[in-house]
């Protein structure tokens, strides 16, 4: 049995039956088999950030067969060929937030498959896992909707999959509204939640 991170060999590859397994507290992600550490407890301005989204959102899908999930929360991503055994995945992922709109993808430990909108938001730290290896993971898995925001400089990148690729919309900045593109009556000030 597994009770400390320090047990495991980060080089190795795992699957998320071994993630199952571990029974320590570190939080962690498996990129395609690999342990990428969490950051340490997300900061104040992250965490407000983070709430003034959630609420946001949690409001405007409330009326809407869709669900919201707020980290921690695993999503486990599937391959191409797309494995559903335990031994078959190699990707867990707890984004900050999430929206899923097809029920069959919940289950009691997550969520299992893409959802349909993908919020991260950047924390000194985590930007290049946030921005590369997330990025590429989220558009290969088909995340229909992918928002990055950066609280340092207050601005969000949306990315919409189209034709199996992710496509940049202009970036926003905290003077600007932002508008899902998968929902387009999801619309509001980002001063709204930078402040």
């Amino acid at each position: 049995m597994i009770t400390d991170i320090n047990q495991l060999d980060l080089n190795k590859t795992y699957s998320y039956a071994d993630y199952l397994t571990w029974q320590f507290q570190e939080k962690l992600e498996l990129l395609r088999g690999k342990i990428f550490k969490m950051s340490p407890a997300p900061s104040t301005t992250h965490q407000r950030i983070s709430m003034e989204l959630a609420g946001v959102l949690y409001n405007f899908f409330k009326p809407h067969p869709c669900n919201l999930f707020a980290a921690p929360f695993d999503v486990r991503l599937l391959a191409k060929k797309k494995a559903t055994l335990h031994q078959e995945i190699y990707t867990v992922i707890q984004p900050d937030l999430c929206v899923i709109c097809d029920d069959s993808k919940i289950d009691e430990r997550g969520a299992i498959g893409a959802p349909d909108l993908v919020i991260e938001i950047l924390s000194p730290g985590n930007s290049n896992k946030e921005m590369k290896y997330k990025f590429d993971l989220y558009e290969e898995a088909g995340v229909l909707e992918y928002w990055i925001v950066n609280p340092a400089d207050k601005t969000v990148f949306i990315y919409v999959l189209k034709d199996n690729e992710f496509i940049g919309m202009h970036p926003l900045i905290e003077e600007d509204s932002i508008q899902s593109k998968l929902f387009p009556e999801l619309d509001f000030k980002l001063e709204s939640i930078f402040n």
